[in-house]
């Protein structure tokens, strides 16, 4: 008897295609299961990849295993004459045409559910129609250069330099709006007021600082104003040496993103 025989009569094609069935069905439930039951986001493709790994195994166990009325055996062990493989494989087509019905009706389902849910759907309001002021984020900022108060005109380079630094950590967090760069600085040594720049940059928070050196030694003050009072929303000073600025920019941006 041909492979290709053999691997009929032990079902195993049939095995591989009510395995097919069920993984999918399976990976649906888990996408509507796993969102209820609060799981973490990679269940899901922790799901698939398990169902991938098991696939193989699952021919494997086919080939080399028969179901008979004693029990699970070997498929050398059961006499040609007495098996029963021709009943197992009408039993695996009635379940896999039970499972085509249940992936059937999701489908119709789903299909259902997407149509009420356009439906019901709101007609989106264009962007232009949207006040300027309603699209500002209580939870945007804007970074000015930090003001060079030392003597040293190199200085200026290490204020504009932790100004950028500054903006870059902030905007690595998703849940803060930072305008850009090129925005922002275009109000370097310019004494404009806080709420002009902010309707300007279209902000809700401006930080502002100062950087004054003492041999090796900085100063760095930082102040996060609420542009629509002009009010304080926190304020800090930092000492340190020279060799330690990066530990002063990451304090500054965590203070600010937990004041927000």
């Amino acid at each position: 008897m041909s492979l290709l025989a053999e691997l009929k009569r032990r079902n195993v094609f049939k095995v591989a295609v009510a395995y097919a069935v069920a993984s999918w069905l399976l990976l649906q439930m888990s996408d509507i299961l796993v969102p209820i039951l609060g799981l973490p986001d990679n269940a899901q493709k922790l799901i698939f990849l398990l169902l991938v790994i098991g696939f193989i195994p699952a021919l494997i166990f086919a080939w080399a295993f028969e179901l008979t009325p004693e029990g699970l055996k070997k498929e050398k062990d059961v006499d040609r004459q007495n098996s029963v493989v021709s009943q197992t494989g009408s039993r695996l087509n009635i379940a896999i045409i039970g499972m085509l019905v249940v992936a059937l009706a999701y489908f119709v389902w789903e299909a259902r559910f997407a149509e009420d849910k356009t439906a019901e759907k709101p007609a989106s309001v264009p962007v232009a129609a949207v006040p300027a002021e309603a699209a500002v984020s209580e939870k945007s900022v804007a970074v000015l250069p930090f003001v060079n108060m030392s003597s040293d005109p190199e200085q200026e380079y290490f204020s504009d330099g932790l100004s950028e630094e500054l903006l870059n950590r902030l905007a690595q967090n998703d849940q803060l709006r930072v305008a850009a760069r090129t925005s922002s600085f275009q109000f370097k040594g310019q004494n404009q007021d806080i709420g002009e720049i902010g309707r300007q940059l279209k902000v809700d928070n401006v930080l502002e600082g100062s950087v004054r050196k003492s041999g090796n030694r900085l100063r760095i003050t930082a102040q996060l104003i609420r542009v629509d009072s002009g009010f304080h929303l926190w304020s800090q000073t930092y000492e340190r040496e020279m060799d330690d600025i990066f530990t002063i920019q990451d304090d500054i941006a965590m203070a600010i993103s937990t004041a927000l």
